[in-house]
């Protein structure tokens, strides 16, 4: 009933395995899969209008104030003993009739802005459009290494199914030789069913690796803005050579460029200049500003033409902005101190990470990867000498467990190579190891 069962399994497996290959297939290296997620991304197009958006709010703030025109105090008619008052009638323009009798004032207002506010306030919309930059290369950051890291996840997968499927059709081969000894009763039944017990496991794991290998496609695909029926694989050649040859910059240097790099520190650094100048701007708040005014008055004054000249401001007695000065003071002491802890943050954050890489290299080193390359010639001369009857069924599938461990160590471990790699070029803010 298990066996059974089993089959079964591996019936559905080959039935999804097809159906995986007549959907679209898309073959990409690291580097295309990058370009895709640049040019297609969602996250990263919406992200990047804010910074138009506040570009735009630079415009608005170098613009003047509108000024104000008023029309009032007209009159639509005037009765005979309103006109006796003054025992005369109110000429129209020129020699026309037109507005005769008729008052009207009309009035023109133009805020000022004084202390530079206009200029001061330019400066702040300016330094939100760097910030907006710093935030979109924040974003970018982010989502890079999680766009990597699920490539080096398919990578590793991949591998490893590439690997189980050599293995599976080595033990195929061998399977079908041994179902024909079997049957012309040259050697027992039981070696031929642990065999095709082998293969029935390799099956099952290369079954278990494909899903992996969807489900992580699953999520990349939502970051390069793919079709949900295209299957992906990702370029797997020279990834152990390209390990063993990078050079690991020092430590003290990294960190150093990290202050130039890292998108959040700039962030917090715009956030301090943006500060200040909110500083610089709610001081100048305390300095009123001035309203200029011209005025012409038909019929409403001693002169029946009167033109006069104004201006307004208010009077600092009682409001000089004393809360707002203090609290903007205040604000950029914080940014300051949050500045410093980030700084701090960081430094720590990039050791850490780099202690890590140097430590998965050593391992790596340790374990002699070109002894991976013997490994496989020596399965290959074990699958001879098991079909020459020269060494037992044990011996061969001690041998092929060994070599299979032994394999997906040295994946798992170059998979780690490569995170960390990835984790210490986030961590530093820039691409400061490429493979």
């Amino acid at each position: 009933m298990k066996k059974s069962v089993k089959w079964l399994g591996l019936i559905g497996f080959l039935v999804h395995f097809n159906t995986i290959y007549a959907q679209d297939t898309l073959k990409l290296s690291k580097s295309e899969c990058e370009a895709i997620f640049l040019k297609q991304n969602l996250a990263l197009m919406a992200e990047k209008l804010e910074i138009s958006k506040a570009e735009a709010m630079v415009i608005q703030a170098k613009l003047w104030n509108n000024p104000t025109i008023t029309l009032d105090e007209i009159n639509l008619w005037a009765t005979s003993k309103q006109l006796s008052v003054f025992g005369e009638e109110l000429k129209g323009f020129g020699n026309s009739n037109i507005a005769k009798n008729q008052q009207l004032a009309f009035s023109f207002e133009q805020l000022v802005l004084t202390a530079g506010k206009r200029k001061k306030l330019v400066a702040l919309e300016q330094t939100n459009v760097e910030k907006s930059k710093q935030y979109f290369e924040e974003l970018l950051r982010n989502l890079k290494l999680e766009v990597r890291l699920q490539i080096i996840e398919i990578q590793y997968y991949q591998l490893q199914k590439e690997l189980y499927q050599k293995q599976l059709n080595s033990v195929s081969i061998l399977t079908k030789a041994l179902k024909n000894q079997v049957e012309q009763g040259n050697i027992p039944k039981g070696e031929y069913v642990r065999l095709r017990a082998l293969e029935l496991e390799l099956l099952q794991k290369i079954y278990e690796l494909e899903n992996e290998i969807i489900n992580n496609q699953k999520e990349l695909k939502v970051l390069l803005r793919l079709p949900s029926s295209t299957y992906l694989q990702i370029q797997t050649e020279n990834l152990f050579t390209n390990v063993v040859n990078f050079q690991l910059p020092k430590l003290p240097e990294i960190i150093n460029q990290s202050k130039e790099t890292r998108p959040d520190l700039k962030t917090a650094f715009y956030l301090q200049m943006y500060q200040e100048k909110l500083y610089n701007y709610e001081k100048s708040q305390r300095v009123p500003n001035i309203t200029f005014k011209a005025g012409y008055d038909r019929g409403g004054n001693f002169m029946y033409n009167f033109f006069g000249l104004g201006i307004s401001m208010d009077i600092p007695v009682f409001n000089r902005n004393q809360g707002n000065i203090q609290y903007a003071q205040i604000a950029v002491e914080q940014s300051k101190t949050l500045y410093q802890h980030l700084e701090l943050k960081i430094e720590n954050e990039i050791a850490l990470v780099y202690r890590n890489l140097e430590n998965t290299l050593k391992l790596f080193e340790a374990m002699e990867p070109q002894l991976a390359q013997s490994m496989e010639e020596l399965f290959s001369n074990y699958s001879k000498n098991f079909m020459n009857r020269n060494i037992s069924l044990l011996e061969y599938l001690d041998f092929t467990e060994a070599f299979l461990q032994n394999k997906k160590l040295l994946f798992e471990t170059q998979k780690n190579i490569y995170q960390k790699i990835e984790e210490l070029n986030y961590v530093v803010g820039n691409d400061i190891i490429n493979y």
